[in-house]
């Protein structure tokens, strides 16, 4: 039988690479990374990547292999992922592929959205609409996108309008048709979704990000900081090290803004990932250390 992937999603903090070692260890599997940051080499620290130690026990494959200088997104991540995927299975080996990134995993297990790329030239001329016009055009091209957004929020509407005038079919029409795509996709998927007791991830998250500070996450910003990628600055801790490298804020309150931060996108991430109905949830127990 051919190896097919299997997936190991959740939160920050929730352990995903220590239950990712342990499955590769036991189905001897290769661990592919899926979080946008550990992507980037010099910045292992302040992305918490597995260590050189955990690597060297099984194959790991897309961390630290692009420079901070270079830009990324779910379709070029992709792109690097799926023929590393695709090698691991050639071999026989059952690819475990691991990280928090929901877009990035996305694009791997269901394919990139058939919604068009957004044009620069039509955002502006939509940026000179107010929300009522655009909330109005909407409306009328796309009555069910309007039911189903946050009219209030001027984004999601310019967006919406944004693909009905580039692709002449409603939002909603394409994203219909997409999902029921993904969802026959999602017979051939498998893997898990990490919940933990949001108290314990609180704790291991205000842990992290003090280890963080205290063991070379400030010394990576600094080397780096020159060079750094619009998407490298995205990183949870990147805006906060570079204030306070500044000076504009002192190292007490620059943890704290990376503590609060990392809890907001591990809520988030929980969210998406509770969408995502394919995954079975894996739930923390005081037997499951990571």
């Amino acid at each position: 039988m051919t190896p097919r992937p299997f997936y190991i999603c959740g939160p920050t903090a929730s352990g995903k690479s220590g239950q990712a070692l342990t499955l590769a260890q036991a189905w001897d599997g290769e661990i592919v990374n899926a979080d946008a940051f550990q992507l980037y080499r010099g910045l292992e620290t302040i992305t918490a990547a597995p260590t050189p130690e955990d690597q060297a026990i099984v194959p790991h494959h897309l961390y630290s292999v692009l420079d901070p200088s270079e830009t990324c997104d779910a379709e070029r991540y992709r792109n690097l992922a799926q023929p590393v995927i695709d090698d691991i299975i050639a071999r026989g080996k059952i690819p475990i592929v691991t990280g928090g990134s929901g877009l990035y995993l996305k694009f791997l297990t269901h394919g990139p959205s058939p919604l068009p790329r957004g044009n620069f030239a039509l955002r502006a001329d939509l940026d000179a609409l107010t929300l009522e016009e655009l909330v109005a055009e909407l409306q009328k091209i796309d009555p069910v996108e309007a039911t189903q957004i946050n009219l209030l929020n001027r984004r999601y509407v310019s967006r919406a309008v944004e693909i009905f005038r580039l692709s002449g079919i409603p939002a909603s029409e394409q994203r219909r048709n997409w999902e029921h795509v993904s969802k026959e996709k999602e017979n051939e998927l498998r893997g898990i979704f990490l919940q933990i007791p949001r108290s314990i991830l609180h704790e291991r998250i205000a842990a992290r990000c003090s280890d963080m500070l205290e063991n070379g996450a400030i010394e990576e910003i600094a080397t780096n900081r020159h060079h750094l990628s619009e998407t490298c600055r995205k990183a949870i801790g990147v805006p906060q090290i570079l204030d306070m490298l500044d000076e504009t804020i002192d190292y007490d309150t620059c943890l704290r803004l990376i503590t609060e931060a990392t809890r907001q996108y591990a809520k988030r991430q929980e969210t998406w990932f509770r969408r995502e109905t394919w995954l079975q949830s894996w739930i923390w127990d005081h037997a499951y250390e990571a």
